[in-house]
């Protein structure tokens, strides 16, 4: 294994972004596909008003 130096600030940076993609794969991808055709529905006007 190598080892590199690099500034703390590129250090920090790099582990927020980490932290970042680790909240992505978290994400539930089917409810956010079924929130797109909900929305499609409501522009095309393919639902009710129900009360």
């Amino acid at each position: 294994m190598e080892t590199i130096t690099i500034p703390k600030t590129e250090y920090e940076r790099m582990k927020h972004q980490i932290a970042k993609l680790r909240q992505l794969e978290e994400i539930d991808f089917d409810l956010i596909r079924q929130f797109k055709d909900s929305l499609e529905d409501v522009k095309t006007g393919r639902i009710r008003r129900v009360a």
